[in-house]
């Protein structure tokens, strides 16, 4: 089947201009003015803006956490992702621990979770790749990560913080880095300081401090700069690059340019909680909606993030899409079905036990055109960078995803600059019960939504299904 998107302006990473688009077999095969095609399905764009399908390179679905699981699944998430206007996401497999019954007895657990995540993503329901955590590392662990670039995952992730369940100490990051490097992969750093966040947790517990701010207050600031700047020395020392992810401080967008200005191949990922919320929302009633790690801040680290956004330190713009239920024990509507999960709930009286994740896969592009671009934050064109074509380019599928060239996959967004939206809830598709934008006036929305050529998106209509995602094998990426 052909279709022929005319009369639209092509909006792209590096330029703007009018055009048509024409879809082959899953493909864009044609990008130029007055095309014809006969036989061709013909969509007009008059007055709309034509994206490529947007990457979220951080989401977290179907998550075992604090006893319960992440509301979204592999498809619910991806639902709500193509409503968003996005295409492709990148989800991260659990390393089992060396005595999970599905870790074999002697490797390091990593074939047994991708198989694992592999059987939950059989529902999805657009594109997807993955990331392997990296929670525990030893000689077995060594020799298996190379094997990772069989299954077409070439990413790994480490922690500097939750001491006794994901970190690793920094000689196994260290190491894990180098083994990386020699087998063309990328390793990306989640950077707070455990010791620091344990010993402040236990002092706070122990005062009778348990309400949501505290999650902040225990997990200072100036942890993940520091962080930030140590898992940078460990890429200097080993010349290879280092994606620090979801960065929150305005101090790691210093650390960050700092490194970079020296020559150190690192990059760095913000996501939309970080350039709009702050602590004084863990200082509400319903404070536990807020909760993530890392925190939210304070207005002036709100401010150096868009600086990053602006000026180009920063290179992508992830959401670490983590939902759940605020009240669990409430159940909600979805597809016709009742479905209550526990979630927030389950930290009413003690903060460490609030499961810490946000939605936010939906809410991503809708909320950064509006208070981004219309804001003066950002270009158009930087829009596109930061949530499509740079998170394609860094993670090796580029120029398949995030691009707007002949021979793409047809993953394409027909976005409405003037559509105008009272945002919430009520227009979620995240199978949660809140939304952290509710109220908000949006001015931009995308109209349709195309995965591969097959529209999947047109309004408010849901058209795609369960099935209709493609596990992506990605090789080496780009330092950007």
């Amino acid at each position: 089947m052909k279709i022929l998107i005319k009369n639209g302006t092509l909006v792209t990473a590096f330029e703007t201009f009018q055009a048509d688009v024409l879809i082959e077999d899953e493909k864009i095969t044609r990008i130029g003015l007055n095309l014809e095609a006969d036989s061709a399905q013909v969509v007009n764009a008059s007055g709309k803006l034509i994206l490529p399908g947007g990457v979220d390179p951080h989401t977290h679905f179907d998550l075992p956490m604090f006893g319960t699981v992440s509301s979204d699944d592999h498809y619910t998430g991806h639902k709500a992702a193509a409503f968003g206007g996005t295409t492709t996401v990148m989800d991260f497999v659990p390393q089992p621990p060396p005595s999970s019954p599905i870790s074999s007895g002697n490797g390091g657990g990593i074939k047994e979770g991708v198989d694992l995540w592999m059987e939950k993503a059989a529902k999805a329901a657009i594109d997807y790749s993955f990331h392997m955590n990296l929670t525990h590392f030893d000689e077995n662990v060594a020799k298996e990560i190379p094997s990772l670039r069989e299954m077409g995952i070439t990413t790994l992730k480490v922690f500097t913080a939750y001491n006794g369940k994901l970190r690793l100490d920094d000689g196994g990051i260290f190491k894990a880095m180098r083994i990386a490097k020699e087998n063309g992969m990328l390793v990306m750093a989640h950077c707070e300081n455990g010791d620091i966040i344990d010993t402040l947790v236990a002092e706070a517990l122990s005062t009778g401090h348990t309400t949501p701010e505290w999650h902040a207050r225990t997990r200072p600031a100036w942890g993940a700069v520091e962080s930030t700047l140590r898992v940078a020395g460990m890429a200097a020392e080993i010349d290879a690059p280092v994606y620090i992810v979801h960065m929150n401080v305005g101090g790691e967008v210093d650390m960050l340019k700092y490194a970079r200005e020296r020559g150190v191949k690192a990059m760095g990922e913000t996501c939309p909680q970080y350039l709009f919320f702050t602590i004084d929302h863990l200082r509400r009633a319903d404070g536990a909606k807020w909760i993530c790690s890392p925190p939210m801040r304070t207005e002036k680290d709100n401010a150096r993030l868009w600086e990053g956004l602006h000026d180009g330190t920063l290179q992508t713009v992830g959401t670490d899409h983590c939902a759940f239920y605020f009240d669990g024990t409430q159940p909600v509507i979805y597809e016709g079905r009742e479905i209550a999960i526990a979630g927030k709930e389950l930290g009413r009286d003690d903060f460490t036990k609030i499961p810490n994740g946000l939605p936010g896969v939906q809410d991503r592009m809708p909320v950064m055109w509006t208070y981004g671009v219309r804001a003066g934050h950002i270009t158009p064109n930087q829009f596109v960078a930061y949530n499509c074509t740079n998170p394609a380019r860094i993670f090796g599928l580029y120029p398949r995803k995030g691009a707007l060239t002949p021979g793409a996959d047809a993953d394409i967004v027909i976005w409405d600059p003037e559509k105008k939206v009272k945002y919430g809830v009520a227009q979620s598709h995240q199978r949660t019960d809140y939304n952290l934008y509710e109220g908000w006036e949006l001015t931009g929305y995308p109209e349709k939504v195309f995965l591969r050529g097959k529209l999947i998106v047109d309004g408010e209509q849901w058209l795609g299904k369960s099935g209709d995602g493609q596990f992506l094998k990605r090789g080496e990426g780009e330092v950007l």
